[in-house]
């Protein structure tokens, strides 16, 4: 959509527009176009744009009656129309015109809130690139539509509705007056929608009439029609005020009843709604007027009237109120044009209504001057029909017992509160009950005057850094408000004054600003501040405890827990707080965890008081994956966020688990095939254990034992050494099962590599170390194996499979498992490749080896 501005084009443009206009003028004949508008509503000038052929659109002027100035141009250069630039004259039009291009062509240039001085001639130009310029020329009328018609009466009155009403054989003399209109409008009378008279005469100024004579009248012209008609043009309905012909005859009875109803009965009306009374009166002619009262003549205006030959119905619709109640309402028909000659009808009403509630302070009470300790009371004003049945009384929302013990005493109409305190004030209600409803007084905002006190009834840690400005708040609540304040400082060596000149005070809202800035350690401690008013001074001061502070640590020892392809629980420890206050937030990336520094969190979650948080709704793809960063804000700042990577399974991992149903993966398929290895060389142990233990006493000594090298094995002493299990494989794992791959350790150790407490020796070295055929090999219990590196604490025993890197169970003793070389089994060299076509000759699988 083009924007409309009121800018115009450079006078350069202008002037070269001018020269060509003339050029134009002078070859072409333009045709004029007359277009008609009413005043107020929108014109439409059209200007065909549409390049010939190939060309393209350049310019487009509008010009205002023999103007040089275009008052409004469209600059199409080098761009397209779409995109054109709209620049309307202040002066003639403004924000009220524009060219609109977006629609079908031709274009027109809308002009909004036509005013009557907008009539001229308009003469739109067209430039091309190349092509010749376009023109046309529009005259515009502005029509400009007559006042509402007036009729009036022989005596020159305003009839509004009716005319008479007269008595049978007068002659009626009506006059239509119309001001206004632009052309002169045409005034005509219209009989029950038929023209009647069209003859009018123009009188002083714009003023037209058109003066109708009736002929001698009769009944058959009750309630005819005369309607005074004005129209200048046929683009907007014509103005049209009707009245309708009323005649004289005397009535004869009233009737109330209730709409519906036929006899009005002993029944009470309720306060505030609406009822609808009827009135029926016959034998006037022209229908008697009906005039409702209520009370000691207080007119009620009727709503509908029906009327026929000798009967007239009239309909109030009545909305009693509580100072209604005992009043009569009365219905008068009256012939206005037979003077003494009517009837009326009373109806006595009784009117119920809920209480009417009013509360206010005793009447010799001053509401400003209450404070903390005085005795008030309150008093309730009720009216009610019927009469109420119960009072109850409202602090607050809260209902008010009678409780002498609390001080508060109810006592007829009155509530008492003895010794007031500040917890007093609030709004007051007293509520009463009749058998309609129950209604509650307007609140009374009652004010009890009290001492200065702290708005938080806490102490306010503060921390800050050396060196670090402080504002510090001390907000307390008072009425009147407090108009001093007074600070101290105290530590553990003295308590010193703050000078004025160091804080500042708002004693509007109750606030000083102490600007205080902690240089060394003597100066934190604790700050003091009081404040005074007109009734005292406070009692109990607000104190702010300082405290050196920074920002706080990161979080450690984060888990993942009940982790799945769209959730996670993500648990950490919190660090150091940094002296105040701190909370934790998570937040959420989607991507490449090498760019998470660059990238834009999906959204993150907080947690006021630990660092626990529970994701769900989590989305992860086969190219990226969820990762969250977790830290502490505090007062100072935020931590080091620490990255959790990876924190849900992935898409694919997702779909290959719901395509492929119940199928092992490879991984699983090498872990079950090592399981079974391991288990079969352990029965073969066990086996040849056993057997070897029956052909040599127990009490013999391995003699290879003693050629294990002593910075290998350290020497235990008898205590550590003594021996809880004799068997080669221990009856029952010890310890936790934890998976190393490979661990890491300080200094470093090349990936592949299990790091011992010493030299470890190949699988060769150990095979010649131990020559001959022994029959059992005591290695080391756990207490006699140093931790490894890196891994305080965990005995490094059990199994491993591979070269350098797997798996340990918990347990003093086990077995290592190798490839490409021999295996020692306690005590024993076994030839792997051996092993391997043994068991491949059960078909077990290569990787399981």
């Amino acid at each position: 959509m083009q924007q409309r501005k009121s800018n115009r084009i450079p006078v350069a443009d202008s002037s070269s527009s001018q020269e060509r206009e003339r050029g134009n003028a002078s070859t072409t004949a333009v045709p004029l176009v007359n277009i008609s508008v009413v005043e107020g509503r929108p014109a439409e000038l059209p200007c065909d744009i549409t390049p010939p052929g190939e060309d393209m659109l350049h310019m487009v002027f509008w010009f205002k009656d023999e103007a040089g100035v275009p008052l409004y141009t469209i600059d199409a250069r080098e761009k397209p129309v779409t995109k054109a630039q709209h620049s309307s004259d202040s002066g003639v039009f403004g924000p009220r015109a524009f060219f609109r291009t977006s629609f079908p062509s031709p274009a027109v240039l809308v002009i909004d809130d036509i005013k009557r001085h907008d009539a001229a001639t308009y003469r739109c130009r067209v430039d091309f690139r190349k092509g010749q310029t376009r023109s046309f020329r529009y005259n515009l009328t502005v029509i400009v539509p007559p006042e509402q018609p007036t009729i009036l009466d022989r005596w020159g009155r305003i009839l509004n509705g009716t005319a008479g009403p007269y008595e049978e054989g007068d002659t009626p003399y009506l006059t239509c007056r119309v001001t206004g209109g632009k052309p002169q409008p045409m005034v005509r009378w219209l009989i029950n929608g038929r023209v009647k008279d069209e003859e009018y005469e123009n009188n002083a100024g714009d003023v037209i009439e058109n003066r109708l004579t009736l002929q001698p009248i009769n009944r058959s012209d009750l309630g005819s029609n005369f309607t005074c008609e004005a129209r200048n043009t046929d683009l907007v309905d014509p103005k049209e005020t009707s009245i309708s012909l009323d005649l004289n005859l005397k009535p004869l009875s009233v009737i109330i009843r209730r709409l519906g109803r036929e006899v009005i009965g002993n029944e009470s009306l309720l306060a505030g709604k609406r009822y609808d009374v009827e009135c029926e009166t016959a034998g006037s002619r022209p229908p008697a007027v009906i005039t409702w009262y209520k009370g000691r003549r207080r007119q009620l205006k009727h709503t509908t009237e029906e009327r026929s030959e000798n009967r007239t119905v009239s309909t109030v619709e009545f909305e009693p109120g509580v100072e209604d109640d005992g009043k009569s309402i009365t219905c008068r028909a009256e012939n206005p044009n037979v003077t003494g000659l009517f009837v009326e009808k009373s109806w006595k009403i009784d009117v119920v209504y809920p209480p009417i509630v009013s509360l206010n302070l005793g009447s010799t009470l001053s509401p400003e001057d209450i404070k903390e300790g005085d005795d008030v009371y309150f008093e309730c004003h009720i009216r009610a029909n019927p009469s109420w049945s119960k009072l109850v009384w409202i602090h607050d929302n809260q209902i008010l017992a009678h409780n002498t013990s609390a001080r508060i005493i109810w006592s007829n109409q009155s509530l008492v509160l003895q010794s007031v305190t500040r917890s007093s004030a609030g709004r007051y209600v007293c509520a009463a009950t009749n058998a309609l409803n129950e209604t509650r007084s307007e609140p009374l905002h009652f004010r009890v005057k009290f001492a200065p006190v702290c708005k938080e009834d806490r102490i306010i840690v503060v921390g800050a850094s050396r060196g670090e400005s402080l504002d510090i708040a001390c907000r307390v609540e008072a009425d009147p408000p407090a108009h001093n304040f007074r600070w101290k400082f105290n530590n553990s060596g003295e308590t010193l004054e703050v000078a004025p000149a160091r804080f500042s005070m708002e004693k509007s809202s109750g606030v000083s600003v102490l600007r205080y800035t902690p240089s060394t350690e003597l100066d934190y401690g604790t700050l003091s501040c009081w404040a005074d008013n007109v009734v005292g001074t406070q009692s109990r001061p607000c104190l702010f405890q300082l405290v050196a502070a920074g920002k706080p640590f990161p979080v450690r020892n984060c888990t993942l827990a009940n982790q799945t392809y769209t959730s996670v629980e993500v648990k950490c420890v919190p660090g150091y707080d940094g002296g105040l206050p701190q909370k934790f937030v998570l937040e959420v990336y989607h991507g490449d965890v090498d760019y998470l520094a660059s990238s834009q969190p999906l959204y993150n979650v907080s947690n006021p008081d630990e660092p626990s948080f529970a994701l769900a709704g989590l989305e992860a793809s086969v190219e990226a994956g969820v990762h969250v960063a977790v830290y502490a804000v505090n007062a100072k700042g935020r931590s080091q966020p620490v990255i959790l990577s990876e924190v849900t399974y992935r898409d694919a991992e997702k779909r290959t688990g719901q395509d492929a149903g119940i199928v092992l993966s490879p991984l699983i398929g090498v872990v079950v095939g090592a399981l079974v290895t391991l288990v079969l060389i352990i029965l073969v142990v066990v086996v040849r254990v056993r057997r070897e233990r029956v052909a040599k006493p127990r009490h013999e000594k391995p003699a290879e034992l003693s050629e294990l090298p002593p910075q290998q094995y350290p020497l235990q002493n008898s205590q550590q050494t003594v021996e809880t299990d004799p068997d080669v494989i221990p009856n029952k794992f010890e310890g936790n099962l934890v998976e190393v791959s490979p661990p890491s350790y300080p200094g470093g150790y090349p990936p592949g590599h299990w790091v011992t407490p010493g030299p470890t020796p190949s699988i060769d070295e150990l095979c010649h170390k131990f020559t001959g055929r022994p029959t059992e090999l005591r290695l080391p219990s756990r207490s006699t194996i140093p931790s490894l590196p890196g891994m305080p604490g965990m005995p490094v025993t059990g199994v491993m499979v591979g070269a350098g890197q797997g798996v340990v169970i918990g347990g003093a003793q086990g077995v290592v498992v190798g490839g490409g070389q021999g295996v020692v089994v306690a005590g024993e060299c076994l030839d792997g490749e051996a092993i391997k076509r043994r068991l491949m000759a059960n078909r077990l699988p290569e990787s399981c080896v």
